[in-house]
């Protein structure tokens, strides 16, 4: 695995040099523009709209565009005394609680492997740090960006998660929520039967991308020189009329799914899911109003 960044998390007095590396990739199946008739590759040419000329990568700059078109010309001498940290450092700014990160707010993930002389200051604050049951906030500039992250331990490393900043998350305005709903207590016990009877361990692994492993099959076959037979599309879902309907069938869909789970968490389950159905029934016509999210003006 090859290294991105060379730097060091600065802790206290205390300095660990450290290596970065990519944590995750996503294994596409990549192609390249090419021309159909005989599988040249497709170049793409930069082209000025103004002079209507080629323009050679010397003369490219970046522009800002302001709201009535014009374009503010930056060179890179523009940038250079910007407050962007060159100090290769990992800073670390406090210590929190997992659990007040907002996975929204997630954005990169990278291993930070220690050089050698930094591994026994790597142990003793990755040892330290688990038995604490929190995570430590870092700034860090990566890529001409400076970022807040998150450093957590994964399998005995400590992996550096970047994080959006706060304005970058979009707020949240759907017509929805200022609608009247009302649900009926059979329907809310119905599904939360049906919660229940779908709990598991989750185990990543049990999963595939059936999409990349068709799409190869079909790349494969065109190497192969095979016939590729078009199955069609699938048929389209739509919105289910009969609510009540849908969740007693999907609960019993989810049972006879259930094999994998304990005996114990079967009965529960089960017993929960016939309880809500019968009670469901005998009070057909009780409502339970939707709380309403408090707002609040700007």
């Amino acid at each position: 695995m090859r290294s991105i960044w060379r730097g060091s998390v600065a802790f206290g007095l205390v300095t660990i040099p450290v290596k970065l590396h990519v944590a995750t990739e996503q294994r596409n199946v990549t192609f390249h523009t090419v021309h159909r008739e005989d599988g040249g590759r497709v170049k793409f040419r930069r082209f000025c709209t103004v002079c209507e000329e080629e323009v050679p990568y010397v003369d490219v700059a970046k522009g800002y565009e302001l709201p009535a078109g014009e374009m503010v010309v930056l060179d890179d001498d523009d940038f250079e005394g910007l407050p962007l940290s060159t100090s290769r450092r990992i800073e670390v700014l406090q210590f929190s609680p997992a659990d007040q990160i907002d996975p929204i707010l997630l954005n990169r993930s990278y291993y930070l492997e220690p050089d050698p002389v930094g591994v026994r200051p790597y142990v003793l604050l990755r040892d330290a740090l688990e038995r604490s049951g929190r995570v430590a906030i870092v700034k860090v500039a990566l890529r001409q960006r400076e970022s807040l992250a998150v450093l957590r331990i994964r399998d005995g490393v400590f992996v550096l998660e970047t994080m959006l900043w706060p304005d970058e998350v979009r707020p949240v305005d759907f017509a929805f929520e200022e609608e009247g709903v009302d649900l009926r207590s059979q329907e809310l016990r119905m599904t939360e039967s049906l919660i229940e009877t779908m709990v598991a361990d989750f185990d990543p692994e049990q999963y595939r991308d059936a999409y990349r492993e068709a799409l190869q099959e079909v790349i494969e076959a065109k190497i192969a020189g095979k016939e590729i037979i078009h199955t069609g599309a699938p048929a389209e879902e739509r919105p289910t009329a009969d609510l009540m309907a849908a969740l007693r069938a999907s609960v019993e869909a989810a049972k006879k799914q259930a094999g994998s789970r304990t005996p114990a968490r079967e009965r529960a389950s089960a017993g929960h899911g016939e309880k809500a159905g019968r009670d469901g029934e005998a009070v057909e016509q009780e409502k339970v109003p939707r709380k309403r999210k408090a707002r609040h003006p700007a």
